[in-house]
């Protein structure tokens, strides 16, 4: 079990919510910190992604090399 400290902002806010939903405030608790965890879980694994990259010492190529290479480019 995990208890946490709300500013009275936030508490009010998420009081109002509660009550005009009918849905617990346990609920939208839950669902804030699914959506946090899911973004910040994604986000680790772009940068372990990008740290590699960087690593592996490869080029990168511009949006405009890629469409003067592919004769997209309207020059």
């Amino acid at each position: 079990m995990t208890s946490i400290r709300l500013s009275k902002n936030l508490e009010e806010r998420l009081n109002l919510l509660s009550a005009k939903t009918q849905r617990s405030k346990s609920f939208y608790i839950k669902k804030a910190l699914e959506k946090f965890l899911e973004d910040e879980e994604e986000y680790q694994v772009a940068l372990e992604a990008y740290d590699a990259y960087l690593r592996s010492g490869k080029k990168s190529t511009s949006f405009e090399e890629v469409m003067k290479k592919n004769g997209l480019d309207h020059d």
